[in-house]
């Protein structure tokens, strides 16, 4: 049984896009879903650390992000770390009806450059509570396990996310940063709906993982989809970017849309005009010559 379908979609996997627009909703589980959704990470500010900063920001940002026709927001307890969910909180709650709110736990942040993994079960307990807190919610929609951690097999990880889930506190469960075997281990203990992991023109180390999605019709939410942005200004991508009169950043969510009917790009910053050329990619239609030029 299909857990992620992408409705409207037209054509097959790597040339999907030709000859038709990227705009459309994916399911997510059994939420329905823009399929382009809004990370809030960079609302934090650098490496996501720190605390509350410029609040009025934050909260335009992510009130245009629903003006906009997003319905899903993806932040984590390790951003901030905890201050991003309480910034979601502040902006947005009580949250609209049709609102995916999307966390993570599992990353320890012990300063501003380190994510430590910690998937032992009593600590996602804890972190679950956590983010239910911040968010002032009771039941989070879609909780992603943030790393697998060496230390603990992810069996049990996922255990504790599922034992979570039965208990009426988690919707759905994802995870993040996998391998396929990891998935498919995860996928031996609980129902997954979505895979996260760095995937964009510049790193596409991920291919089989998400191949392995399509194949179980699992939303593939690849982070970093610009791919941190310092190389989209490459030639290739210059010229496909000014054959259409568009940036480059728009070209480089073009083309992940057009890569399979399971992605869900999140890109996120915190300029409203970033997020409006973000979204403008939705429409966006590549051509076979600019798909051939950017493999």
């Amino acid at each position: 049984m299909g857990i992620c379908k992408e409705e409207a979609f037209v054509g097959t996997r790597y040339h999907a896009g030709i000859g038709a627009t990227n705009v459309g909703r994916i399911s997510l589980g059994d939420m329905t879903v823009d399929r382009l959704g809004f990370g809030a990470m960079h609302l934090c500010g650098s490496h996501a650390w720190g605390k509350r900063w410029n609040r009025g920001i934050a909260r335009k940002v992510l009130h245009r992000v629903l003006d906009l026709g997003i319905n899903l927001i993806d932040t984590a307890d390790s951003y901030g770390p905890g201050t991003n969910e309480i910034q979601i909180a502040e902006s947005l709650y009580p949250y609209p009806a049709g609102l995916v709110v999307a966390t993570k736990g599992g990353l320890l942040r012990p300063d501003r450059y380190s994510w430590v993994p910690n998937g032992r079960p009593e600590h996602l307990r804890r972190a679950i509570e956590g983010s239910l807190g911040r968010l002032k919610i009771e039941r989070i929609d879609l909780y992603q396990l943030h790393a697998p951690d060496p230390e603990v097999p992810i069996a049990e990880s996922i255990g504790a996310l599922a034992d979570s889930q039965q208990a009426g506190k988690i919707r759905h469960i994802g995870i993040s940063n996998v391998s396929v075997a990891e998935l498919d281990e995860a996928r031996r203990v609980a129902p997954i709906v979505s895979v996260q992991n760095e995937y964009n023109l510049r790193k596409r180390t991920s291919e089989d993982v998400l191949a392995k999605c399509e194949s179980l019709s699992i939303c593939f939410m690849p982070y970093f989809p610009l791919g941190g942005g310092g190389s989209l200004p490459a030639l290739r991508v210059r010229r496909v970017a000014d054959r259409h009169g568009i940036g480059v950043a728009q070209v480089a969510l073009a083309w992940l849309l057009s890569r399979s009917p399971v992605v869900l790009p999140i890109p996120g910053t915190h300029s409203i005009e970033h997020m409006e050329e973000n979204v403008r990619a939705r429409k966006i239609r590549l051509t076979k010559e600019d798909l051939d030029e950017l493999e």
